[in-house]
């Protein structure tokens, strides 16, 4: 659905009010990454398995396991431990996770009062991160019994973050209004 309506809306608004002269040069999303950080799978392997099923299922492909770059020793943590996982989901499966994203999950968020405005990294990407994983309508909610919160960034081809923005607002981001 936001494939179609990127399409068929977003790109001739773009070409119209904002002095684009082809398709080409219109913003569009390249790539969503989804990742989750188990700083805890030191002490509790399972963590990390959970963190794994979980992307799986949310994103429809295997994630891979993200390990330290570094040793810290105050959290006692070494060099090469697995601490998380992440997945980059692109073309089909990207539109088709941000679908579930936009119209289902965030408004299963509880007391949601829309997405910060003020998350762009000033290259045209978005961030965000979640509190729970079971927003999600693939997640079985009595199967669960770690509750993880997940970041999700997406990147986009806009030169800057008002670019960015104008984008994912017209595709139907649940922003909070700016203040101006």
């Amino acid at each position: 659905m936001l494939k179609e309506k990127y399409i068929e809306e977003v790109v001739p608004a773009f070409l119209q009010e904002d002095g684009y002269k082809n398709i080409y040069q219109v913003p569009k999303i390249e790539k969503i990454t989804l990742n989750i950080g188990v700083g805890r799978a030191i002490e509790n392997p399972r963590l990390l398995e959970v963190a794994v099923e979980t992307l799986t299922t949310i994103a429809g492909q295997k994630p891979v396991v993200t390990r330290a770059k570094k040793a810290i020793s105050n959290f006692k943590l070494r060099k090469g431990h697995a601490i998380g996982a992440m997945v980059t989901l692109r073309r089909q499966r990207m539109w088709d996770f941000l679908d579930r994203l936009v119209y289902i999950a965030l408004p299963r968020v509880r007391d949601f009062r829309g997405l910060s405005p003020n998350s762009f990294d000033g290259r045209g990407n978005y961030n965000f991160g979640i509190k729970e994983q079971i927003i999600f309508p693939e997640i079985d909610y009595d199967k669960v019994d770690i509750i993880l919160g997940m970041n999700i960034t997406i990147v986009t081809t806009a030169k800057n973050d008002e670019e960015a923005y104008k984008l994912l607002d017209r595709l139907g981001f649940p922003f909070r209004k700016r203040n101006k």
